[in-house]
């Protein structure tokens, strides 16, 4: 698989559709060739504590973003046609779902793979654990942003193209 789309969502508490950021990457004939980011206006609007303390956003930050309708019309061009790629995707496409439903947007049933399911099978038990930054590493990429939601794409990226016949 050389096209493809990572993406990957921050969110501002224990409900999935409560995005908060999105980064995505999209991947053609093996190359990155278009990265997005945007910060969102979460529903529902409030932060749990351990979210914050994960990715560092806040209502600070978030309060003048755009919804997330907004922000898809300007992804969905983008990842037209393309599958797209998360670590640990149940989560990824589950936050998309949900939103999707809040917003009440026909879903056009996304095709996910995901890296960490991938770095099972490919590393095994050779890793201390499949956390993302763990697999960027063992892949050749160390991260240096984790929890933001474009740096946390990219490493999905990276991986998946090192990965690449793993992910199906």
């Amino acid at each position: 698989m050389t096209d493809f789309a990572a993406i990957d969502f921050e969110t501002a508490n224990g409900q999935r559709s409560s995005v908060c950021s999105v980064g995505v990457v999209v991947v053609r004939g093996g190359v990155i060739t278009d990265t997005f980011y945007s910060l969102i206006h979460p529903e529902p609007d409030y932060y749990a504590w351990f979210c914050q303390e994960v990715h560092g956003l806040s209502h600070e930050d978030t309060d003048n973003a755009p919804v997330f309708p907004v922000v898809w019309r300007q992804i969905e061009p983008l990842i037209a046609g393309l599958p797209l790629v998360a670590h640990n995707s149940p989560f990824d496409e589950g936050c998309l779902k949900a939103v999707f439903r809040v917003y009440q947007m026909d879903y056009p049933d996304y095709q996910f793979y995901c890296t960490c399911r991938a770095s099972r099978r490919h590393f095994g038990r050779r890793l201390p654990n499949h956390q993302l930054h763990t697999v960027a590493e063992a892949c050749g990429c160390p991260m240096t942003n984790h929890h933001h939601a474009l740096a946390d794409a990219e490493a999905c990226a990276r991986i998946a193209m090192y990965l690449e016949n793993y992910l199906l």
